[in-house]
C-alpha cells in the first residue's frame, strides 16, 4: 500500500517534506517500514523504527525483499528514495532480535547447522540485492549514523546523498565476524580504493560526510535533513520525468558493465538497444529537446 502524499505542490515544499517524515508509523502490512508517493513517480521507503534507531530486525529484513518486489513491477514507479527516521538513518542489524537465529541456529549436526545459517544469510542478501535488482533507481538519504547493516544496504542503492553530520561504520569485525551481506562485495565497487576499503573493514573505524564524499560513497553532503530530502526529492523528480525506457536500461547496463569486462558490456548494450531503440520515446525525448523543453513536459507510457 502506497500513500500519495503529492497536491501539485513542488517537491521541496515544506508540505511535502512533512508528508515524507512519517509520524503516523509504519504503512500496513509492513511494521517496519512507512511507504509513501511524495511525487508523481517518486515512491518514499522509510524505515520507520525510529525508538529503536531503526536498527533492523526479524521483520525488517522480510519487509524489504517484500516492499522492493513490489516496487519493481509498479508501473507508476519511476524512482525511489529510501531513507530513515528519527535522528539516525540505521544503527545496523537488531542483535537482540536476532539473536537466535545467528547464535542459536538449527540442526542435528554440523552439516544441518551449517546448511540452515547459509539459508539465513542469503536471505539476509535477499533483502539487499532486492534493491539493486530493482529497475528503478534508488537514490538514499542517509543522515546520522549509518552502521553496519546500513553500509550493507546504501552500497545496494545507485545514488548516495548524505547530511553533515552522516557517519559510516562497517562494524562488523567489532562483534566478532565478517560483514556479510554485501558491504565486502559491493563497497570495493563503489569508492575504487581497496586500500580505503580494507582500513574501513579491517579496523571499523568511522567515516564521517568529508571523507565520504571525497572517497565517492556518497556524491552530494548538505547541510541538514530537511535540505537533503528536498535534494533528494528533486533529483528523484527529474529521473522520473525522463523516459522509463531510457532509464532502466540505463541502470541494467550500468550494473551489467560493473560486473563484466567492457567489451562484454559493449555487446550486452548492443543487444539490449537493439530492440529499445524502436520506442517511441526515443522520437518523443528528441522532438522535446529540439523544442527547446525539457524532458519532465513529455507523457511517456508506462513501463
Amino acid at each position: 500500500a502506497i500513500v500519495s502524499a503529492h497536491s501539485g505542490s513542488r517537491l521541496s515544499s515544506p508540505a511535502v517534506l512533512r508528508a515524507m517524515s512519517s509520524s503516523a508509523g509504519p504503512t500496513p502490512p509492513y511494521t517496519t517500514l512507512a511507504v509513501s508517493r511524495p511525487a508523481p513517480a517518486v515512491t518514499h521507503v522509510e524505515i520507520h523504527r525510529p525508538d529503536k534507531r531503526n536498527a533492523m530486525n526479524k521483520a525488517f529484513w522480510r519487509e524489504m525483499v517484500e516492499c522492493f518486489s513490489e516496487i519493481s513491477e509498479d508501473q507508476d514507479c519511476r524512482a525511489v528514495v529510501v531513507s530513515g527516521a528519527g535522528k539516525t538513518f540505521t544503527a545496523g542489524i537488531d542483535i537482540v532480535d536476532l539473536a537466535g537465529e545467528v547464535l542459536q541456529p538449527r540442526g542435528d549436526d554440523t552439516a544441518r547447522i551449517s546448511y540452515n545459517i547459509r539459508k539465513t544469510i542469503t536471505h539476509f542478501q535477499e533483502s539487499f540485492s532486492a534493491i539493486e535488482r530493482c529497475p528503478k533507481p534508488v537514490l538514499v538519504a542517509i543522515h546520522g549514523a549509518c552502521v553496519g547493516g546500513g553500509v550493507d544496504l546504501i552500497t545496494a542503492c545507485d545514488i548516495r546523498l548524505c547530511t553533515q553530520d552522516a557517519w559510516f561504520q562497517v562494524k562488523e569485525v567489532d562483534i566478532g565476524l565478517a560483514a556479510d551481506v554485501g558491504t565486502l562485495q559491493r563497497l570495493p565497487k563503489v569508492i575504487g580504493s581497496r586500500s580505503l576499503v580494507n582500513e574501513l573493514a579491517l579496523t571499523a573505524r568511522k567515516m564521517y560526510a568529508d571523507e565520504a564524499k571525497s572517497s565517492g560513497l556518497v556524491s552530494r553532503v548538505f547541510q541538514h535533513k530537511a535540505a537533503l530530502m528536498a535534494g533528494a526529492l528533486e533529483m528523484a523528480e527529474e529521473i522520473a520525468g525522463r523516459s522509463p525506457v531510457a532509464v532502466q536500461g540505463t541502470k541494467i547496463n550500468l550494473l551489467y558493465s560493473r560486473d563484466h569486462s567492457v567489451e562484454e558490456g559493449l555487446q550486452f548494450m548492443a543487444a539490449w538497444n537493439m530492440s529499445m531503440l524502436q520506442t517511441a520515446d526515443l522520437m518523443k525525448s528528441a522532438q522535446a529537446s529540439m523544442e527547446k523543453k525539457s524532458p519532465r513536459t513529455v507523457a511517456f507510457a508506462k513501463l
